[in-house]
């Protein structure tokens, strides 16, 4: 038996990256998959076809994860056409780097919408049809700035940090109605961003990491897979860190 055997999952900005892998990750696991993204693309079709070819259902919707209106619209969708969603991944995400300084209120802005602002849009959209199952698994995508801060990242590590705190809220609110809420803290992943950092800053943050290397998209999958299966059926506002270590410095 598969962990997400006949279950039904949506994950929002997965069309790359850390969301990507948990569709696939997700999919072999049995899972039905829904995933958005701003828009159609290359990405998002090849995403389509390798979760179709796994032989489970799966469907992508173009939606701004910040937008509330829209999050309501994939919601009705979802409910219409599958009847129930059992895993939510509030993956969405964006940087926006800069010193205090020098950061822009559109940057600010920006990044607290898509961050923090779309997890309340899409935990509030799917509530009423998890507490109806009276069932269900939230967990959404923190970070490890989020728990001690980074210096050029103030407007990053605060979307992070209400991620935690919403979390923690959500497990209180909701867990009488069978739904649990957890939220997953990646550290230094490996992603085409950091692949670009100076191989002298990557020396810098391996030397800070006790297990000396970066993570993979497949390491956070592979926690927010625990959270999602009957494996985490006791496992409730908590914060998982997925970083080789790298909190405990």
């Amino acid at each position: 038996m598969k962990l997400l055997e006949n279950k039904t999952a949506l994950i929002t900005g997965a069309s790359r990256g850390i969301g990507r892998s948990h569709a696939l990750l997700f999919a072999e696991e049995g899972a039905n998959i829904i995933f958005t993204d701003l828009q159609a693309n290359d990405n998002s079709e090849s995403l389509l076809a390798e979760l179709r070819a796994k032989g489970v259902r799966a469907d992508f919707l173009a939606s701004n994860a910040s937008d509330f209106a829209q999050a309501q619209e994939v919601a009705q969708w979802v409910e219409a056409n599958y009847g129930r969603l059992d895993v939510l991944v509030n993956n969405a995400g964006i940087t926006r780097d800069q010193l205090i300084l020098r950061m822009s209120v559109e940057d600010w802005n920006l990044v607290l919408d898509v961050n923090l602002r779309s997890v309340f849009n899409y935990t509030k959209a799917f509530a009423p049809l998890m507490m109806k199952q009276r069932a269900g698994s939230i967990i959404n995508i923190s970070s490890i700035v989020g728990l001690n801060g980074n210096a050029g990242q103030c407007n990053y590590a605060a979307s992070k940090a209400g991620i935690i705190g919403f979390t923690r809220s959500i497990a209180k609110e909701l867990g009488s109605r069978g739904i649990r809420c957890n939220a997953v803290a990646p550290g230094f992943i490996e992603t085409p961003m950091t692949r670009q950092l100076s191989e002298d800053v990557r020396k810098e943050w391996m030397k800070q990491i006790p297990l000396h290397r970066g993570g993979l998209d497949t390491d956070v999958a592979h926690v927010s897979l625990f959270l999602a299966s009957e494996l985490a059926g006791y496992v409730t506002g908590q914060v998982i860190s997925c970083d080789g270590g790298l909190a405990i410095n």
